[in-house]
């Protein structure tokens, strides 16, 4: 997928990815890839959160809304907190062309759970 972190801080995470490698059969950006993109950037904010308060973070669910076709370059996701709670963590994803045009929204939820023993 090509995706690499370029801040790391529950407050503000940022990654980035290659369009080249990670299109569809009409050469767009596969909005699987906005997917995976977006629960990668939140699923690390939400076992950050997690770790904080001695727990891990499973997700629960990721919704994307795909704005616009990116065909080149790179994306860049942007992901901030919308909730970070005891039980849950909340998290919105905002995809951008190099351009700065949003091409997708995401949203992911994780349920926060206690360690296993031993764990």
């Amino acid at each position: 997928m090509g995706i690499e972190i370029t801040q790391w801080d529950v407050q503000e995470m940022i990654g980035t990815m290659p369009v080249k490698g990670n299109r569809q059969p009409y050469g767009l950006l596969h909005g699987g890839a906005n997917a995976v993109l977006a629960e990668q950037l939140g699923s690390i904010a939400a076992a950050t959160h997690a770790h904080a308060i001695g727990k891990i973070a499973v997700g629960l669910e990721l919704s994307c809304s795909h704005h616009r076709a990116a065909r080149e370059g790179i994306v860049t996701a942007v992901c901030t907190p919308i909730h970070l709670g005891r039980s849950t963590a909340t998290l919105e994803i905002v995809i951008t062309d190099e351009e700065g045009k949003r091409t997708c929204t995401a949203r992911l939820t994780c349920i926060l759970r206690d360690k296993a023993p031993g764990a």
